[in-house]
């Protein structure tokens, strides 16, 4: 199926297919969401988001990978080197990184602001040294870099019906929306490596601090105060779900359905986690598989039905188009050759 997407997209050079290729295996292997939500998209289109996906994949490895070794100033010069491949990758030159030779390529095809992968990196390297926020204010200016350009990013793949500044707010708030449900579900891992997500006001508000989650964490022990804490960061979360449900109906009908999807199943992950009593500090709550199943069949009929309606549209214009070339035909001369639609 790689080939097949890859000729879709009118991707041709050996090295940039394997570039390509080796985004689409990163997005399979991390993002399964993700990854699965993708396959909704129309084959031309996925190569572009695997891109994405393998250059954020690409930062967030050098920065979090907790199997690799490295020192705060190994991982900060590793970021600094990936930036410098990207600025010149972004110029026209060709990059080490497979990831940066996509995501130029990509950037260059859509004609995606290069100022949403610089203000990517410099989320990514604040979580070097920052290991916690004062506010949701706070928060926000990190996940403006962090989460926010991703949707920004995604959007000249996607397309709109309406005008893309129309729409930016909304796909902005998407990916926020699904950074913060991240937060929630790896809460625990994230401690682990430093950081607690939450603002320090919203934990004040419920009579706990930092001390308190790490105390739970290591012990193993709930604790209804923090429990609360999750139940409000949810709440939040879910407002900010409802701030980007309207840019879905923006999209391009044939992408609507890949995000449709992605929404309800990391949306559904915060029905897991009330579920599951809110005990991410001790487990990872996951969508069942059935679940997962069913929301994928979904969005593929309603993929499938989009494609249909826009084949039969495309027949339907080319026969009017044939039928009235026939009607201007001289007799005995040869019939129009039919382009198939897309």
């Amino acid at each position: 199926m790689t080939d097949h997407e890859l000729d879709a997209a009118g991707i041709h050079d050996p090295a940039l297919r394997a570039a390509y290729t080796r985004c689409r295996g990163l997005n399979a292997r991390h993002g399964r969401t993700y990854f699965l939500a993708t396959r909704l998209l129309p084959v031309g289109r996925r190569p572009a988001v695997h891109a994405l996906y393998g250059f954020a994949r690409r930062a967030d490895d050098i920065v979090d990978d907790l199997d690799t070794p490295a020192t705060p100033g190994e991982r900060a010069r590793a970021l600094l080197d990936l930036e410098v491949q990207l600025e010149a990758g972004l110029r026209g030159s060709r990059a080490a990184e497979p990831v940066i030779r996509a995501l130029a390529d990509t950037a260059a095809r859509y004609g995606i602001d290069h100022r949403h992968f610089t203000d990517f990196l410099s989320s990514m390297r604040s979580d070097l040294t920052v290991g916690g926020y004062a506010s949701y204010e706070e928060l926000g200016r990190y996940m403006h870099g962090s989460a926010a350009v991703i949707g920004l990013q995604m959007l000249p793949v996607l397309g709109t019906v309406v005008a893309r500044e129309e729409a930016a707010p909304h796909a902005a708030a998407l990916g926020i929306a699904f950074q913060l449900t991240n937060f929630l579900r790896d809460v625990g891992e994230d401690l682990d490596r430093g950081r607690l997500y939450l603002p320090a006001e919203l934990l004040s508000a419920h009579g706990v601090d930092r001390e308190r989650f790490e105390w739970s964490r290591s012990t193993g022990m709930p604790d209804s105060r923090i429990t609360e804490v999750l139940r409000a960061a949810a709440a939040h979360n879910r407002a900010v779900y409802r701030t980007a449900l309207p840019g879905i109906a923006m999209l391009a009908p044939v992408s609507r359905p890949c995000i449709r999807t992605a929404f309800v199943l990391y949306s559904g992950i915060l029905d897991a986690i009330e579920a599951d009593g809110y005990a991410v500090l001790h487990r990872r709550a996951v969508v069942p598989r059935r679940r997962r199943a069913a929301v994928a069949l979904d969005g593929l009929v309603r993929a499938v039905a989009v494609r249909t309606v826009r084949r039969r549209r495309a027949d339907a214009v080319e026969a009017v188009r044939s039928d009235g070339v026939s009607r201007l035909r001289t007799p005995g001369a040869p019939a129009p050759v039919r382009e198939e639609a897309v």
